[in-house]
């Protein structure tokens, strides 16, 4: 095997870019493992735990290109991810060409004077300073970039409180602003339901689920993971709250996330119950049962506070939850194809909110599970690598993603995973979710339809495959187009990752 390596200085490109190129290379015939990134020193730890070396020498604002694998795969790796990272955007004719490069904020307004939003995706080590300056400047702020400490997070966010801007993120993936897609995101018509989350896939859920259902989005805030920690406060969903609150395009809000501090639950649902809107509020695993506040409306998962919020907006009766679409006889009929050392779940995600509601479904019907990103009740994996028991995993989570692609970018690392739990005979469902949309892989299926057809041609006694597509049909993907390829692949499609949890784990309570 060949290990080789290039740095090129001051080349500084986007996480998302370099995620989309490490993707592509991957894919060539002899490359073993590829990645490129940003010569952070945590970056650079991470490629020497991944096996390219330690002499790798590089600045932060140096890329590098490093490749394992034959040698001549190794050099048209190098030579496409160099020929991707500096070829030039096709602009045409347009009149508005930059008379020269952004390097900074302050000279993106001076030609730009009518930009309100920054949008940072730099190394977590950087992104405080970058946040700042744009705040500082008067803009709004999306961070896509991680690893910014909570004493930080809290320290952006109470200057954007002084200055009653937005601060999206840090960690914030996903939002709709305006129309425009940003991050990971899905085409969705625009309409007068406006969502503020706390969760990426989550907010594409929501989003996406009100699209189907005939309705439309008004815009669609992100706040990264952490706002509704105790440290932080809320202080981003809170903002998000009040600015649609004030919005006139805005006739019904969605509030998403996973189960906040306690305080500061209290404090966003006091002013939820304050406005002239209603609310509709989801905090995965939290009860609120014995809750009556005037104009908020409590749903059960995802998908439903989607289709609360579309009955609020359409002054429909409230909508029951879905627990599961299939006939009990499908069930039946699906049980006797099994053997009885079949009997545990295998949840393979790429949305880490997805594999948390799956969870927090799965022990409504008693069962527990490891994972590693586990709920309250369920156990950390021994090891991530390898499924025990009943098993649910966020292959999205940092374990899995070090000098790797998203797997919502490149499904490679979940087609390898869902491969190994299906060849265990103890594995009796499958769970996986496939993301559509912006900055999602343009073809997501067709290697995964192929471990399908290699589990089917293997096994006597196969486990059942059961998927959520998230996504709209005005995707680049299309849902339509996807849910057929996998239905026809042997898949039984759910309408929402919920749905798919609940079917998942009814069936296994019956082979208990």
């Amino acid at each position: 095997m060949t290990i080789r390596y290039t740095t090129f200085e001051n080349l500084y490109q986007d996480s998302v870019s370099l995620m989309q190129i490490s993707a592509r290379i991957n894919k060539i015939n002899g490359v073993d493992e590829a990645s490129v990134a940003m010569g952070t020193v945590a970056n650079l730890a991470r490629m020497a735990d991944a096996g390219f070396g330690i002499d790798i020498i590089a600045k932060p604002n140096d890329l590098v290109i490093a490749v394992k694998g034959e040698a001549e795969a190794c050099e048209e790796a190098i030579k496409v991810a160099f020929e991707a990272l500096t070829a030039k955007p096709d602009t045409g004719n347009d009149s508005q060409q930059f008379s020269q490069p952004l390097t900074s904020f302050a000279l993106g307004l001076t030609q730009h004077p009518d930009a309100n939003l920054a949008l940072i995706s730099v190394p977590g080590e950087y992104a405080t300073a970058e946040a700042m300056k744009a705040l500082q400047l008067g803009l709004n702020v999306m961070m896509f970039s991680d690893n910014v400490s909570v004493e930080d997070e809290r320290a952006i966010k109470q200057l954007a409180q002084q200055k009653e801007l937005m601060v999206m993120g840090p960690d914030c993936g996903t939002a709709i602003i305006n129309g425009i897609p940003l991050g990971f995101a899905n085409v969705v018509r625009r309409g007068a339901i406006g969502v503020v989350a706390a969760s990426g896939t989550g907010l594409q859920e929501a989003t996406c689920r009100i699209h189907q259902l005939g309705e439309g989005i008004s815009q669609a805030l992100g706040t990264g993971g952490h706002d509704l920690h105790q440290e932080v406060g809320g202080i981003s969903m809170l903002h998000g709250l009040c600015a649609l609150a004030d919005d006139d395009d805005t006739q019904v809000i969605v509030l998403i996330s996973k189960p906040p501090a306690k305080s500061i639950a209290e404090k966003i649902l006091k002013m939820a119950s304050q406005i002239n809107k209603p609310v509709v509020v989801h905090f995965l695993g939290a009860s609120s049962s014995e809750l009556s506040l005037n104009g908020v409306y409590f749903a059960h998962s995802l998908a439903h506070s989607a289709e609360v919020a579309v009955a609020v907006l359409n002054h429909q009766d409230i909508p029951a939850v879905s627990t599961t679409p299939k006939d009990d006889t499908v069930l039946a009929n699906l049980k006797t194809q099994l053997t009885p050392s079949q009997r545990y779940i295998r949840g393979v995600f790429a949305g880490g909110t997805f594999c948390f509601e799956a969870q927090i479904i799965a022990s409504q019907y008693g069962l527990s599970a490891y994972s590693n990103t586990p709920v309250q009740g369920n156990s950390l994996l021994n090891d991530v690598w390898t499924s025990q028991q009943h098993t649910i995993v966020d292959l999205g989570d940092d374990a899995f993603t070090q000098g790797r692609p998203h797997p919502m970018i490149d499904p490679t690392l979940r087609n390898q995973r869902i491969l190994q739990d299906a060849q265990d005979p103890s594995t009796a469902v499958i769970l996986f979710d496939v993301v559509l949309g912006y900055g999602a892989a343009e073809d997501p299926l067709t290697e995964l339809c192929e471990v399908i057809a290699q589990v089917r041609r293997e096994s006597l006694t196969p486990p059942m495959f059961i998927a959520h597509v998230c996504g709209t049909d005005l995707d680049p993907q299309s849902r339509n187009l996807s849910r057929d390829t996998l239905i026809a692949a042997g898949v039984l499609i759910a309408d929402s990752n919920a749905d798919a949890a609940h079917l998942t784990a009814q069936f296994i309570s019956q082979l208990c």
